[in-house]
């Protein structure tokens, strides 16, 4: 089963209802170890491509990973860029902001740990936490020291997602391509993996009583979701929908994804001027000269 990239993005203007999304589809692999096969092939392929990314130094690539815990995006990142090389790519999890970070806009902590041209930037959850966990527990929202006169619960959703939506445009216009997922959980199969967490004692330091009470804010969260997506997913900026159920199943999507957006940037290896070749040559004779038998 080929893996069509637009089948899983949000089209701009679209607006979402993920009770229409699936959170399981049909398998892209018939056993393990055609998984093992089909993934091993996607790594290879996206390491290619992110040498010649890192070579031709043109474009600054963002993943933005988004879910529900338990959805696996530690396990989405730890295999999909399995392969790639450590010294082009960055991981940024962002956690509750610190009191340095309360004192600036609510985009400056993400902002600093943005993409270099050559490099990948990965985050672990975004700036669109504050639009997410922020929306769902307005008591964040009121501890971030925002003048009364701009604090207008009716209003600022939108203003912050006109923010992102800016932000991203400039980012585009200079270079950075962002590629978002959000991984698409259920209610049922995020239990059994709380379960599971419970019951392997390697698991249980991934697990807190905190997992339960947020799970008990699923529905004000599928909302947040929703409103987010509908109004963030962009052309130059968009948001993947991926069917987390089965956790292989969403490591091939994924990775096709971030492999056809790579494609799609036309690169190429930086060209030789006939200066420099001379140059070249010149030098490849004088280490041919000093070998030994000469």
């Amino acid at each position: 089963m080929k893996i069509k990239s637009r089948d899983f993005q949000v089209q701009e203007g679209k607006k979402v209802n993920l009770k229409k999304w699936p959170t399981r589809v049909k398998p892209l692999y018939k056993s393990k170890e055609q998984y093992q096969k089909l993934l091993e092939d996607q790594v290879s392929e996206l390491s290619a491509l992110q040498q010649l990314h890192y070579a031709s130094n043109r474009y600054a690539v963002l993943l933005i990973f988004q879910a529900m815990d338990a959805a696996g995006k530690d396990g989405a990142i730890k295999h999909v860029m399995s392969g790639i090389n450590p010294q082009g790519c960055q991981v940024f999890s962002f956690k509750h902001p610190s009191a340095t970070e309360l004192e600036h806009d609510f985009l400056w902590r993400t902002t600093q740990s943005l993409p270099e041209r050559g490099r990948i930037g990965i985050f672990n959850r975004s700036y669109y936490e504050e639009v997410l966990i922020v929306r769902v527990h307005p008591e964040i929202l009121r501890s971030q020291g925002i003048p009364d006169g701009l604090l207008n619960e009716k209003t600022i959703w939108k203003e912050r997602y006109r923010s992102i939506v800016d932000l991203e445009n400039h980012l585009h216009r200079n270079g950075t391509r962002i590629i978002k997922f959000f991984l698409h959980l259920s209610k049922e199969e995020q239990r059994k993996r709380f379960i599971d967490r419970i019951d392997e004692p390697e698991k249980n330091w991934k697990f807190s009583q905190a997992d339960i009470v947020e799970r008990g804010f699923w529905d004000e969260y599928m909302q947040a979701y929703e409103a987010c997506l509908s109004a963030t997913s962009t052309q130059r900026a968009p948001w993947y929908v991926v069917p987390a159920d089965d956790k292989e199943n969403a490591r091939l999507i994924i990775a096709r994804i971030v492999v056809d957006a790579f494609k799609s940037l036309g690169m190429q290896y930086p060209q030789t001027d006939a200066q420099h070749r001379q140059e070249l040559l010149s030098i490849r004779q004088q280490l041919v000269d000093e070998a030994p038998d000469n």
